[in-house]
């Protein structure tokens, strides 16, 4: 497929906007989060940082050809993640996810469910290569579960059950994760958030996570789902009670935001939006169920099943986090926003690591559509223009202006048709100066 592009920021001399490599995003929603007064307690993603500054590993791979494994990071820091060295690993074998590394400070990384409860053998490990994805044009994986009905068989599951910060009692949180908006089942529980440390149904309110699926055994929303749900224990809920609120509406997107906050007090809400586009919807506001207040919410996390390791359910995670606090609205929309930003599905090229035109003779702006990359630049006088991308090894790629260019507005447009998949960096040089650069991301 050829690279598709999009005008993703305009520079010029006193304002420019500094992103990642392989991100669109300046800051992470951990640092909305944190921003905010409610810090992540656990932040998951095999497909990007969730920190702006986070350069740590996001998930682990283990081959099945010699069962060593392999930590995965990022292409760089506050970026995407690095699949070509996962590609480079599983080469000529499969691979499975081993483990998802927490991001915050609290070390809550998921590795795979315990044997209890629905899982007398404990969970499996997801296939590494299921849920391959574009993320702003680079390709990424998430975490596809299965389920089955076999408990010989078990499911795809991860968890840990012994956390630190995660909510307790009738503490307030918020849980967010997104997900596949069309892989999923009517079975239970395709969930990620609070549950119980002793893989084992503890009773009503003992836990708290977002649900997807259309399952209709407890709670269901309106039309015919799928549908984000709160999973409380003894019961998925979309609303007060298991009646469909129509407030809750089926999410059908290719990629799925699902919320999940609640507060101390007697008071719950369900969100949810296309990951890819637009805004947070209110799916429900209000009261808790009868006999879920006050909560007993126990603090370990899962990912994939329920808290009872029930592990019918399927669906595909792309990156969550659990808060302390609860969160305002105007919160949830920024986190919202830049989830969107991410580019879930996008096969867009990107431009990042922008520097400022250091000359103020030149203004400058960049654009991006179909296969190409577009540098528009002013010049108050006639110049001597070296305009050249290079790999990261610092090997000329494309010479795209080399002369002398009379005074006023020119586009410099470098054509990526013939171009591999990778990082470039562009830059200008004006009389012998360099005065921008920027490095871009080619997208296939």
């Amino acid at each position: 497929m050829k690279s598709c592009t999009r005008r993703l920021l305009g520079l010029a001399i006193s304002t420019v906007a500094v992103v990642a490599v392989g991100s669109a995003v300046a800051g992470g929603p951990c640092d909305i989060y944190q921003a905010a007064g409610t810090p992540c307690v656990a932040a998951h993603s095999t497909v990007r940082a969730l920190y702006a500054a986070y350069s740590g590993n996001l998930y682990q791979v283990r081959r099945a050809s010699d069962k060593t494994t392999k930590d995965i990071g990022l292409v760089s820091t506050g970026g995407v993640a690095n699949s070509a060295v996962q590609d480079s690993f599983c080469a000529k074998t499969t691979c499975t996810i081993s483990k998802i590394y927490d991001q915050s400070s609290k070390a809550n990384h998921l590795v795979v469910t315990p044997p209890g409860g629905w899982l007398g053998h404990g969970g499996t490990e997801a296939t590494a290569t299921a849920a391959k994805i574009k993320l702003n044009g680079y390709p990424v994986y998430g975490v596809y579960t299965t389920g089955s009905f076999d408990t010989a068989v078990g499911g795809v599951g991860y968890r840990n059950n012994k956390t630190s910060g995660v909510a307790t009692g009738d503490q307030p949180e918020a849980i967010y994760m997104v997900m596949d908006g069309k892989h999923y089942n009517q079975y239970c529980c395709f969930d990620y958030g609070n549950a119980e440390t002793d893989n084992t149904d503890d009773g009503s309110g003992t836990m708290e996570a977002v649900f997807f699926g259309n399952s209709t055994q407890w709670g269901k929303g309106s039309g015919n789902g799928p549908w984000v749900m709160a999973d409380l224990e003894n019961g998925l809920f979309a609303g007060q009670s298991f009646a469909a609120p129509a407030t809750n509406i089926s999410m059908t997107s290719a990629y799925v935001t699902g919320m999940v906050k609640g507060n101390s007090g007697n008071s719950w809400a369900i969100k949810g939006g296309d990951a890819s586009s637009g805004s947070l919807a209110t799916l429900y506001t209000g009261v808790r169920p009868t006999g879920y207040n006050p909560m007993k919410k126990e603090g370990a996390i899962i990912l994939g099943t329920g808290g009872d390791n029930s592990h019918t359910g399927q669906g595909t995670f792309f990156e969550g986090c659990m808060v302390s606090g609860f969160p305002s609205d105007a919160t949830d929309n920024a986190v919202q926003a830049n989830i969107v930003a991410a580019g879930y599905g996008s096969t867009t090229t990107a431009i990042a690591g922008v520097s400022a035109p250091s000359d103020p003779s030149v203004s400058m702006r960049s654009d991006f559509r179909d296969a190409t990359t577009t540098v528009a630049y002013s010049l108050k006088g006639s110049s001597r223009v070296l305009f050249r991308s290079v790999d990261l090894e610092g090997r000329e790629v494309a010479r795209i202006v080399d002369g002398v260019v009379p005074p006023g507005f020119h586009e410099a447009v470098w054509d990526t048709r013939q171009t591999h998949a990778g990082v470039y960096v562009l830059s200008m040089e004006i009389d012998g100066r360099q005065v921008w650069s920027g490095n871009v991301l080619v997208g296939r």
